[in-house]
């Protein structure tokens, strides 16, 4: 028997992983009550706003990768926001940028998140708007012990909150101490505003009914009204050093909501994963396992050399695709049809030499070249560098004990039902709290560029893109996968080595995600300050001296990671007999997976 760092959790009833053991706990609690998986998947994500504050809020981003039992295929929800009607290139040029901050007014898109969660409620859940909030109500107004990690985030950024964030400093320290490691920590002011929206919602009649009237109170009305008073004053300090001014609006709310859509995959040997379309990265993912199917991935050894140094510079290759040719398809036609095929694949896999590239190498799509040239003149520009306070998205405990990274979750229920989500942003270091409502704005519109002609161009109504990136597999004889991770641009490094592993080596969920993991920050950062660290490699240190040292031979520029330190993988499997499987990595100990 293979160890493992935990069971491998299984039943029929129900599983639910995630990020946080009370989320997780949560989850098994509504399906308990009888709610399917998408009850189970709103409260907790609305219980992941509170537990992990540094890394998620209401205000946020969310993509969802669902399926209900039996759907030949899953459906997107787009909870990623857009950029507000005043964000042009020209404004934040006249402040004096010429790359979005991290941090501050500017760096919020539209809120999507909530409205994200209720949509998905209202279409495909069962249970009423209080049931699926009283859980995070209750951690919000009675408190929850706060994680480690979140005590050291309020503690680094804590004087700064005081002189330039005092709306954060109110919440996140109260009776202006910073809160201790493991002690009961609460926020009133979002318990309160959650109350309101259920009790806005309970003006009307029926179930849907409710919800719609909830999330117009959010976007419409008192939520909007209160960002929208504070933003017509507030100036603070962002990322960049500068106080400025932002420009979302209370009608920038009213006028997004979010959507459905279609999503992307492809074949690999037996299964089928899909991904959401490039406003995300997920399909790099896709793009890394077109190339792979072509290299003997599935006979290597999976904590081997010739493994790792494969699969990274395949990712340098499809991230590099990313910068250049990803964005948002409503408003700019992407050559995803190219960048799927297996005839770029071929070419692109052919450029996988025995030594670590050191260069930015997108591909060169017909009609598309410029995007591809502008990328790599963009990346020449960009090396690591401090990014600043309250800036970039928090990724994982070795950078600096400021950050942490996103949160991710999966359910499947007794009928099959299941969800994979990753919500994100609106964290505590982004933006200032907006004041009575307990959370902070996101900071996604770091992600655009502020030059023109990109795909990923600053413009009113965009969506930036993201990082944020669930999974859903299928595989012929009708089992079903859900995973993903945190970690920004980390997020389908980790998720493609997991799935390799499980595909080719293992199908236990567990061992898959407890093996040794690995990336490259070789490409041009998502987060500001947007750098690159040419040939660049992480790596557990339980590869072992020999495999690190024959990568060193091959060029790669290796960091070691303190031990079980990277990735923050969750997974929640149906087999075809019925039988559901979960697993979550023990990594940075607070992620968990319960079922029965």
């Amino acid at each position: 028997m293979t160890f493992t760092t935990r069971p491998e959790i299984a039943g029929t009833f129900g599983v639910a992983t995630s990020t946080h053991w009370i989320a997780s706990a949560v989850g098994m609690s509504l399906l308990e009550q009888g709610g399917n998986a998408f009850d189970a998947a709103v409260a907790m994500g609305l219980v992941l706003n509170v537990v992990e504050p540094h890394l998620n809020g209401p205000l946020g981003d969310l993509p969802v990768i669902f399926r209900p039992a039996g759907a030949d295929e899953p459906t997107v929800i787009c909870g990623q926001g857009v950029a507000p009607a005043r964000a042009t290139i020209a404004h934040y040029r006249a402040e004096g940028l010429d790359m979005i901050p991290g941090s501050g007014l500017l760096a919020t898109v539209t809120p999507g998140a909530f409205d994200g969660w209720m949509l998905l409620l209202r279409d495909h859940g069962s249970m009423s708007l209080r049931q699926v909030l009283e859980p995070a109500i209750h951690y919000a107004e009675a408190g929850h012990p706060m994680l480690p990690r979140v005590a050291a985030t309020i503690a680094g950024l804590a004087d700064f909150f005081r002189e330039e964030w005092p709306t954060s400093a109110a919440t996140w320290l109260p009776g202006n101490a910073v809160p201790e490691a493991g002690a009961l920590f609460a926020n009133p002011d979002l318990a309160a505003t959650w109350r309101r929206l259920v009790a806005e919602g309970e003006t009307v009649i029926g179930r849907e009914a409710q919800i719609d009237k909830a999330r117009a109170a959010f976007s419409q009305g008192f939520v909007a009204e209160a960002i929208d008073a504070w933003m017509k004053d507030a100036c603070v300090m962002d990322a960049a050093g500068g106080r400025r001014k932002g420009v979302l609006s209370g009608q920038d709310m009213a006028d997004w909501r979010a959507t459905y859509e279609r999503p992307l995959s492809v074949d690999y040997g037996d299964w089928t994963v899909y991904k959401t379309g490039p406003w995300g990265q997920g399909p790099m993912l896709l793009q890394a396992l077109r190339i792979l199917e072509g290299t003997g991935i599935e006979a290597m050894d999976p904590n081997g050399a010739e493994f790792v140094h494969t699969i990274t510079e395949t990712l340098k290759l499809v991230m590099a695709d990313r910068e250049a040719y990803y964005g948002d398809p409503d408003f700019t036609e992407i050559p995803m049809d190219v960048l799927l095929s297996r005839d770029y694949a071929q070419a692109r896999r052919a450029l996988i030499g025995p030594t670590a590239s050191l260069e930015q190498r997108p591909g060169r799509v017909p009609g598309y070249e410029a995007w591809a040239d502008a990328a790599i003149a963009r990346a020449g520009t960009q090396t690591a560098q401090e990014a600043g306070a309250g800036a970039g998205e928090p990724t994982m405990a070795h950078l600096t004990e400021k950050r942490g990274d996103t949160v991710h979750l999966d359910v499947i229920d007794r009928w099959g039902n299941m969800v994979s989500a990753t919500p994100s942003g609106g964290w505590l270091q982004s933006s200032p709290v907006v004041p009575g409502l307990g959370m902070p704005l996101n900071s996604r519109a770091q992600m655009f560029w502020l030059d023109e002609g990109l795909p990923t161009s600053l413009a009113p109504g965009r969506r930036p893109r993201t990082t944020l990136t669930p999974s859903i597999g299928l595989r012929g004889d009708g089992a079903a996968l859900a995973f993903g991770t945190p970690g920004g641009d980390q997020q389908d490094q980790w998720q493609l080595i997991f799935f390799l592993r499980l595909v080719h080596q293992t199908e236990n969920l567990q061992a898959a995600i407890d093996a040794p993991l690995f990336h490259t920050a070789h490409n041009q950062a998502s987060f500001y300050p947007r750098g690159t660290r040419p040939g660049h490699l992480m790596l557990e240190p339980n590869f072992g001296e020999a495999v690190i040292a024959d990568l060193r031979a091959r060029g790669h520029r290796i960091e070691v990671a303190e031990p079980w330190t990277v990735g923050r993988l969750t997974a929640a499997q149906r087999d075809p007999s019925g039988l559901l499987r979960a697993a979550a990595t023990p990594r940075l100990m607070q992620a968990y997976a319960i079922g029965r």
